[in-house]
């Protein structure tokens, strides 16, 4: 068994969902996979989260442990044998280190970028909002979810479910290549959205394909409690 590359805790998980037109996504699917399509429909996930507690081969680096990142991404399968490995794959991700985003350029090929970022935790009675934001080109982009009430645990056959339960990850190398990796991490418990906030220049971020889509209502949002993850070391398939 490969070795743990990665090991942190993912908080605080705030995840907009929105379906996506698959033509747009296509020259971003990693050779050796597929787009996975749930109920005929594709989707992409705008992501804010906290990592924290982070070890890189069992090491902390000292200032880099916690911080805050963005993510776009989607989803494939890739077919093993009688197995199918559901997994995800990043458009773009964002943090607020160049450090971190060097490291993953490196080991993963992954689009990390570095921006100045803050995140909002706040709790009014039942009522919970977490806010990520960033800063480029001199604005100030944002992503929310409000929540009220109890969490539960993904349904089994959820769209939330879908949305959270891939644990693969898939890269695509500078000469063309995929990396595979592992993600290891519980079933999370999640708490409904009920209001979902993107504000962001989606043409300058992540291009002007995505505008028509990552500016309509999500399909769905919630926030996820996240929990310990553990990824692992990739290997070129």
């Amino acid at each position: 068994m490969l070795s743990p590359f990665l090991t942190a805790e993912w908080q605080w998980l705030a995840m907009l969902n929105y379906e996506i037109d698959p033509e747009v996504l296509r020259p971003f699917v990693p050779a050796g996979t597929e787009l996975d399509p749930r109920e005929g429909k594709t989707y992409v996930s705008m992501v804010g989260f906290q990592f924290l507690r982070t070890q890189v081969l069992g090491f902390t680096i000292p200032n880099h442990a916690n911080f805050d990142e963005v993510n776009l991404r989607f989803y494939v399968r890739r077919r093993v044998g009688g197995e199918t490995r559901r997994g995800v794959v990043f458009i773009k991700e964002i943090v607020p280190r160049r450090a971190i985003a060097w490291t993953a350029r490196w080991f993963y090929n992954e689009n990390y970028v570095a921006m100045p970022m803050a995140h909002r935790n706040e709790k009014y009675g039942p009522v919970r909002k977490v806010a990520y934001e960033w800063d480029f080109g001199g604005k100030t982009h944002g992503l929310a979810v409000r929540t009220e009430g109890d969490s539960h645990l993904t349904r089994e056959n959820s769209l939330e479910e879908y949305i959270t339960e891939h644990y693969w990850g898939y890269a695509r190398q500078r000469n063309g290549a995929t990396v595979e990796y592992r993600v290891e991490h519980p079933r999370w418990r999640i708490w409904p959205g009920r209001e979902a906030i993107f504000t962001c220049d989606v043409a300058a971020i992540y291009g002007q394909a995505f505008v028509p889509f990552l500016q309509g209502t999500p399909a769905s949002a919630f926030l996820a409690e996240g929990s310990e993850v553990t990824v692992y070391a990739g290997e070129r398939i």
